[in-house]
């Protein structure tokens, strides 16, 4: 699932730099796409994020570097981590403060999913400005 987040990511990312011209709500959700996967990220390794953003709206330059990073983190966390730590309860606050506990293995189910949601937001907004939707479907991944 997260090679095809990254796969998924990379797509979004080179169709929304070789647009002829910004979709500013487009970069906003791809932007929080990797503010939320550093957030997760963060939780999963026991560190507080209740102050990290969500919604900050970054340049596709930082995007580049974002997307690098988050699948840098990911993929060292996914290769570290067995099978019966899946199961393990990760405590942790959101930014208004309230706190939440949820399995590995679910925190890593919901961040595969949250991207793939934005994604297609992302992708209706491009249809919208009369631009190609990229495909990032799974099973095209899976070719």
């Amino acid at each position: 699932m997260f090679k095809h987040l990254h796969w998924a990511n990379q797509r979004i990312l080179e169709t929304l730099q070789n647009a002829a011209q910004e979709n500013k709500q487009a970069n906003k959700l791809f932007s929080h796409i990797l503010h939320a996967e550093n957030v997760w990220f963060t939780r999963l390794k026991g560190i507080d994020s209740s102050q990290l953003p969500i919604w900050e709206e970054d340049s596709l330059d930082k995007c580049v570097e974002m997307v690098k990073q988050n699948n840098h983190n990911f993929t060292g966390l996914l290769s570290n981590l067995s099978a019966d730590k899946l199961e393990q309860q990760v405590f942790y606050k959101n930014s208004k403060g309230t706190e939440f506990h949820n399995t590995i293995r679910e925190i890593l189910t919901h961040v595969a999913l949250h991207g793939q949601y934005h994604r297609g937001q992302i992708n209706q907004l491009l249809r919208i400005a009369d631009l190609e939707p990229i495909n990032v479907d799974f099973i095209t991944f899976k070719r």
